[in-house]
């Protein structure tokens, strides 16, 4: 069986633990020092020499080690690799000619990695991390003609060298544009199409007010569709690459995005890297599963249909390749259409307004109950994050206690552990199985918090929050920057905490699958983004949906394998019969 050993440099600490890996090896102990050297003061593992006996991972006292077993469908050495006993990257996804092909899978094995060596962005090395980093380009495509002979990928990059396929890449680290570039989004726009084009697509895409403004005084979801836009204007194009399209974006804009590219790229080819499960079964033809190990490796199994490619990442199994990459299969057990239930309630509300200088909220009178989760959900603009930032600093009118995860998580140069040994439940072995290990804390615990990523920002703040002793937990966006297996993780820890501690939580998020999953009623807000807002007493789940996905003109019915929502193909036999129903949320 094939074997890696991986190394994380930033948890190495050979000076500190005093190269205890080398003292502990038995190839080392039985005379052989080539097993395990010190290398730039990191410690290196021959991966030839080692044998697998698990001693090293278990006794670096910093988790830096890993040494993994793969399967034995990596017969081939690795496409790419980042560095001596570095992550590295198996296969490549198969590209099916005028179609949307989807990756699915969690974050840190590659996904990116994968797109952008299908872009020409990056070049792989196949393993040869020394090699010279001059590229000749025509020896390059040879060699990758050569790794993927007999293969739909081989046909593929025979055309990416002869130019025949041209790319229009839509990046995830959609920052770095206002960092790059000075100037109005229009003058950014100009650089791909004509005005024409710009204000057609500007309009669909709800960002025609915006056009004359700076790029550098943009929110991230007004970057998001500005990034969106130029990627479609470049209608020379004929391969569309969108790495997460979701990101900042609220329900509506998710799905009304999603509609655009369908239009835009039809009977052309795309490849979609995203989290969000309903964007990616309605965008998608095809699914290929990225599984691994998290900063290890990545593999892709073979091309599946969009739906048995999800259902088969959310079984854990593909039976095709014989492959298990998760303990327990994630299903929709939750009853998550059950009418109004016999619950103490723990506070009420009045009808209040808050006015935030020329924007208005009006929230209708509502209650929450012990033990319930109230779901919010509404566009962006409408005012949500401003309602549970009220309550926050306001409370209601019993004395209750509240936690809050706000949207924008405070960071410092504090340790995790710094931050979180100060709650006396941080101890609690309650806390310890059922928050903190599910969150991996552990994996983080050293890290400073102005140095975490925003995954793993997200699981510090979370857990933060839930250490706490409060009646209710406030909670603004919790699935931002997180992959679907941490968002459903997740939704079942703080939906466990909920039941078990018969507290209340209030959360804001845009992810419909996790509303769906962990909410017992809703809190919907409608109005006119950045002027007015309004937020709609509590509804049953059932009555909220309904009213919301009217809203936005989709429908949902459930997979019936796992149950899991899934949004009908807009004027399909299914779409039209449950919107002449007024069913739009099937149970």
């Amino acid at each position: 069986m094939p074997r890696i050993a991986i190394i994380d440099k930033d948890k190495c600490k050979p000076d500190k633990c005093k190269f205890l890996c080398h003292k502990v090896c038995p190839i080392v102990m039985s005379g052989s020092n080539e097993c395990i050297q010190l290398v730039n003061n990191k410690a290196k593992i021959d991966e030839t020499l080692c044998t697998g006996c698990g001693i090293c991972p278990k006794k670096c006292p910093y988790k830096a080690i890993q040494i993994i077993n793969l399967p034995e469908i990596t017969n081939k050495p690795p496409i790419h690799q980042y560095g001596e006993n570095g992550f590295r990257i198996f296969n490549l996804p198969i590209i099916q000619e005028k179609s949307i092909t989807g990756i699915i899978g969690r974050n840190g094995i590659g996904k990116s990695t994968v797109i952008n060596i299908l872009s020409e962005i990056i070049y792989a090395n196949f393993g040869k991390i020394k090699e010279n980093n001059k590229i000749d380009r025509e020896l390059y495509f040879q060699k990758l003609k050569d790794f993927f002979k007999g293969s739909v990928l081989q046909n593929y990059f025979e055309k990416l060298y002869n130019k025949e396929i041209k790319v229009s890449y839509k990046p995830q680290q959609i920052l770095k544009i206002s960092e790059n570039f000075n100037g109005k989004v229009k003058n950014l726009l100009l650089n791909v199409n004509s005005e024409e084009k710009i204000n057609e697509i500007s309009e669909k895409l709800y960002i025609k007010e915006i056009l004359e403004r700076d790029i550098k005084k943009l929110s991230g979801g007004e970057l998001q569709r500005v990034a969106i836009a130029a990627t479609l204007l470049k209608e020379d194009s004929n391969f569309y690459v969108l790495d997460e399209i979701s990101n900042f974006l609220d329900v509506f804009q998710r799905l009304n995005t999603s509609k655009i590219i369908l239009e835009k790229i039809k009977d052309k080819t795309g490849l979609v890297v995203e989290h969000d499960l309903i964007v990616l079964d309605y965008l998608t033809d095809y699914i290929h599963i990225q599984y691994g190990e998290p900063g290890a490796y990545g593999i892709l199994t073979g091309l599946k249909s969009s739906k048995k490619g999800i259902n088969d990442y959310l079984e854990g199994y593909c039976k095709e390749e014989n492959v298990k990459f998760r303990d327990k299969p994630i299903v929709f057990t939750k009853d998550s259409v059950k009418e109004d239930f016999k619950k103490n309630i723990l506070t009420e509300w009045e009808d209040f307004n808050i006015n935030k200088g020329e924007f208005k909220l009006n929230v209708e009178k509502g209650n929450i109950k012990e033990g319930e989760v109230i779901g919010i959900i509404g566009r962006n603009g409408l005012g949500k994050s401003t309602m549970i930032d009220f309550i926050a600093k306001n409370g209601f009118k019993e004395e209750l206690n509240i936690s809050y995860k706000p949207q924008l998580i405070p960071t410092s140069s504090n340790t995790v552990l710094e931050e979180l040994v100060q709650f006396e439940n941080f101890t609690n072995n309650f806390y310890k199985i059922y928050i903190l290990e599910p969150l991996k804390i552990e994996n983080i615990i050293e890290k400073k918090i102005n140095q975490l990523s925003g995954g793993e920002l997200q699981r510090y703040a979370i857990a933060k929050a839930l250490l706490q002793d409060a009646d209710i937990y406030l909670f603004d966006e919790p699935t931002a920057f997180l992959d679907i297996e941490d968002r459903l993780k997740i939704s079942k820890v703080i939906t466990s905490f909920i039941e078990t501690k018969k507290k209340s939580a209030m959360i804001i998020d845009h992810d419909l699958i996790f509303i769906d999953y962990l909410s017992d009623r809703l809190l919907i807000f409608n109005g006119i983004p950045g002027r007015e807002g309004r937020a709609l007493k509590p509804l049953t789940m059932k009555k909220g949906m309904n009213l919301f996905l009217k809203d936005l003109g989709i429908t949902f019915r459930r997979d019936e394998n796992n149950k899991r929502p899934r949004v009908n193909k807009e004027n399909s036999v299914k779409d039209v019969e449950q919107k002449r129903k007024g069913e739009y949320y099937y149970v």
